[in-house]
């Protein structure tokens, strides 16, 4: 479902502590695609963890993906993460988003990507140097 603003979401605060609808919001007008299914693994996976995670980037409204450069069909008109890696334990962050469901993935040379779809895997030139022997 789609708020048309982060501010009209109920926010669960218990069920996804380490997240708020802000971060997870388009950056360009504040919409917010809600689904709690991806809520949740992402809160698992940050737990996994045992350490924050900075989202670069999870919804984008169809003006802002394509203000970016975002593929049409991006995931991210959904929801989909993009987990920054910079200054952070890149492999504990993709084996806690695997054990928390996710089975895509794409490498890139600062962040990972993951979604909730079935299993995909892509990297980028630079994702391939940056994640050398974990990208297979």
């Amino acid at each position: 479902m789609i708020y048309g603003h982060y501010s009209l979401v109920p926010w669960n605060k218990v069920r996804w502590p380490n997240f708020t609808p802000v971060e997870l919001a388009c950056r360009h007008c504040g919409e917010l695609y809600y689904d709690e299914e991806s809520f949740d693994k992402l809160q698992n996976a940050r737990t996994l963890a045992g350490f924050g995670f900075v989202i670069n980037s999870a919804h984008r409204c169809n003006l802002h993906n394509a203000r970016i450069g975002g593929a049409p069909n991006s995931e991210h008109k959904r929801i989909a993460f993009d987990i920054s890696i910079k200054r952070r334990e890149k492999k504990k962050i993709l084996q806690s988003c695997q054990q928390a469901g996710f089975e895509t993935f794409g490498f890139y040379g600062t962040f990972l990507h993951t979604d909730t779809r079935p299993r995909r895997i892509w990297a980028t030139k630079q994702g391939r140097i940056t994640w050398n022997g974990l990208v297979q």
